[in-house]
């Protein structure tokens, strides 16, 4: 008998791949393919292929093309949910692409060009920029589902197992990198090469704080020699856990307790009175936290 949790977190991962899918291709669609930018990728190159072709060779097409023999190459490679989850984040956006290619065609005749002050020079840089912020939203979703979209996350895995020496981020760079140099000579044009390495700036910045979580909290470290004080203030003023932990000054070899605390944004300018009134010789470190699970915070999925 099937598992119904199971049944229903797997359920919820494909809706969120579809969702995170539905996004990529619109930001591809719409800010990419129409202004030849091309931030690296499979995307990158089947939108290069897309002109080069005259609109012949779509670019959903191209994209699945290209990802059928990184998907051979990488069977033996990844483990077995995550190739079918991205099996099925590969084959769907190429669909949407092709499928939502004319609704997005209008909407940028419409929205983009007709209402563009000076249609011969569109606003590229803004185009770059909400084009990588929406890849990003959409790669990330699919990201977070534990799936991919196929293309340099793929070829970047494959890679690095015959070059382990290499990091994955190296791998990745490097193969964008590539992608964009090969645009922007196909399109002879230097300039969409640079507003192309601004999408692909954003749009990782993006996936980073989608998957990392953003920043939303602070670590605080407290070495005081009223720690006791000052962790019965933060329990009750702010409501607030404090773990204490054993600290040894190496210069005075004298014994501490170290307060840790992680906090919401909003709570650190009680927190730095409440270590004054108490004693102004603490020595306070905040440090940011990309994510944090547990009670009072995020809750696990």
């Amino acid at each position: 008998m099937l598992n119904k949790n199971k049944v229903l977190k797997t359920l919820k991962a494909y809706l969120w791949i579809t969702a995170g899918s539905l996004i990529t291709a619109a930001s591809i669609n719409v800010f990419m393919v129409p202004y030849k930018i091309a931030p690296g990728g499979v995307s990158g190159i089947s939108t290069v292929i897309y002109y080069l072709s005259g609109g012949r060779v779509s670019v959903g097409i191209a994209m699945l093309a290209l990802n059928i023999p990184l998907f051979i190459a990488g069977m033996r490679f990844i483990g077995r949910r995550f190739i079918v989850r991205t099996l099925f984040g590969t084959v769907l956006l190429s669909v949407i692409i092709d499928t939502t290619e004319p609704y997005a065609r209008f909407f940028v005749n419409q929205f983009f060009v007709k209402l563009e002050p000076a249609p011969s020079a569109p606003d590229l840089l803004l185009y770059s920029i909400f084009g990588g912020f929406l890849m990003g939203v959409g790669l990330g979703v699919v990201f977070r589902a534990g799936a991919t979209t196929g293309g340099t996350d793929l070829a970047s895995k494959i890679v690095h197992h015959f070059f382990p020496n290499l990091t994955i981020g190296q791998i990745l760079l490097f193969i964008d990198s590539s992608v964009i140099l090969f645009a922007a000579v196909s399109f002879s044009s230097f300039k969409l090469g640079l507003y192309a390495i601004v999408t692909l700036y954003i749009s990782s910045k993006v996936i980073d704080a989608i998957i990392e979580g953003v920043n939303f909290a602070k670590a605080v470290f407290i070495i005081s020699d009223r720690s006791t004080e000052i962790a019965e203030r933060i329990l009750k003023d702010l409501d607030r856990g404090v773990t204490a932990l054993k600290g040894t000054g190496m210069y005075t070899g004298n014994r501490k307790q170290v307060l840790l605390c992680v906090l919401h944004l909003g709570q650190i300018p009680a927190l730095k009175e409440i270590v004054k009134n108490v004693d102004e010789k603490a020595f306070i470190i905040l440090t940011d936290i990309r994510e944090v699970l547990g009670e009072g915070f995020k809750t696990y999925e």
